[in-house]
């Protein structure tokens, strides 16, 4: 297949990895392609956060091999570094039982942790102080990148290896001919291809319309805050909070970031491929609303200001689960999207899986669960169909 093109569509972390994986194996040309600039979606407003103790043996795994493959990059790209500053998933007494239920998962996955009192995490990061009744369940391998330094390096090696990024060209519609995808139509004509890639995240369901193909995927109103510099340095893991409904991690320049999330507010309906991120608000009270919860956990945030923020969307699958693979229903099309808050802390992998897919027809690790054909025509109709609020999916955070 070394005269193969593949078509990528989208042009966030999940698609640069798709062409930087598919330019690892020489699968012919590849195309990159976006409506707008490299990384401008969800992406750019990701916080970055990464831990491998997920909730299913192909997220475990899945985790573990990105995990690798951040570090890994941190080798090969150029002004890039992985913060292997640990993860503290954080939970109070009644949903700590259904993680401790995971533990046995953890072991037999290989993927390392230690649950930890509130007094041992305080001990161990003087900045935090959880109440008496916290758990903390601590990946020491995880960790978290900064968007900034790893699109634009990510985007430098695909032109490196070859990978055509055309930015700026907005994809109409697939184009299918006997029953299979053979190229993509954008506003400058159409684009023959043997392999086309979806990877637009909220744009996938307004995309594959045309197909009449319907993923049950919903997106929800996601928003991030970066402090100003802290007075003093306060040493933190990236930490997880279920608990106080957001997560932290340290940000560049002695500061923190964090995510809270709006459990009230209704889903968000992408009704056109041309709805671009920046048409997002958050209300002005959310940063209240960290302050509040997060002031007693993090004592350093009383006197911290508001630098900036970022609001973007995440996504969930009726089951909670990704949909990521091949469409049997149009030979040469795949799919990935809907991977909740975690999208960034997949990227690396789900480059790999993809790939391994398009050449060699199998994965490292078994996703089969996670295919784009496994909910029922009539179940996925009725979810599409109805209107939920955040509150209504799982907490599922990185």
């Amino acid at each position: 297949m070394s005269f193969a093109t593949t078509v990528i569509i989208g042009s966030g972390v999940t698609g640069l990895s798709s062409a930087y994986h598919l330019a690892r194996k020489h699968f012919g040309k590849i195309i990159l392609l976006d409506k707008g600039l490299v990384g401008d979606g969800s992406s750019s407003r990701a916080a970055g956060i990464i831990t491998g103790l997920l909730w299913s043996k192909a997220g475990v795994l899945a985790r573990k091999i990105s995990l690798a493959l951040f570090r890994d990059l941190s080798q090969e790209l150029e002004g890039y570094q992985f913060h292997a500053v640990g993860c503290l998933n954080l939970f109070d007494p009644s949903s700590w039982p259904e993680r401790e239920g995971l533990l046995p998962l953890y072991r037999e996955c290989g993927a390392p942790f230690e649950v930890l009192t509130a007094a041992e995490m305080h001990r161990r990061w003087p900045a935090i102080r959880p109440r008496p009744a916290y758990v903390g369940l601590h990946d020491s391998l995880g960790g978290y990148s900064e968007p900034d330094e790893y699109i634009p390096a990510l985007a430098r090696k695909n032109r490196e290896m070859g990978v055509d990024i055309r930015e700026s060209q907005k994809v109409i519609d697939l184009v299918v001919c006997d029953g299979q995808v053979r190229g993509v139509r954008t506003e400058m004509g159409f684009l023959e291809a043997d392999v086309v890639v979806c990877t637009v995240h909220s744009w996938t369901v307004k995309l594959l319309e045309g197909l009449h193909l319907r993923l049950p995927q919903k997106t929800f109103v996601h928003q991030r805050y970066i402090t100003c510099p802290l007075a003093a340095p306060a040493a933190i893991p990236a930490i997880n909070a279920n608990p106080l409904g957001g997560y932290v991690r340290p940000a560049h320049g002695n500061r923190f970031l964090f995510g809270i999330e709006s459990v009230d507010r209704a889903e968000y309906r992408v009704n056109s491929t041309d709805f671009d991120m920046s048409e997002l608000n958050a209300p002005l009270e959310l940063r209240d609303r960290i302050r509040e919860r997060f002031m007693p956990f993090i004592p350093a945030l009383e006197d911290a200001q508001w630098e900036g923020e970022k609001v973007g969307l995440i996504s969930f699958s009726m089951d909670f689960d990704p949909i990521v693979g091949p469409v049997k229903q149009f030979p040469g099309l795949y799919v990935a999207s809907a991977f909740h808050s975690g999208g960034f802390a997949y990227n690396p992998v789900m480059g790999l899986l993809l790939a391994e897919l398009i050449v060699d027809g199998k994965t490292s690790v078994d996703i089969s669960e996670w295919s784009p054909e496994r909910s029922d025509p009539r179940a996925v109709d009725d979810y599409l169909g109805s209107s939920i609020t955040q509150a209504q999916v799982a907490r599922r955070r990185h």
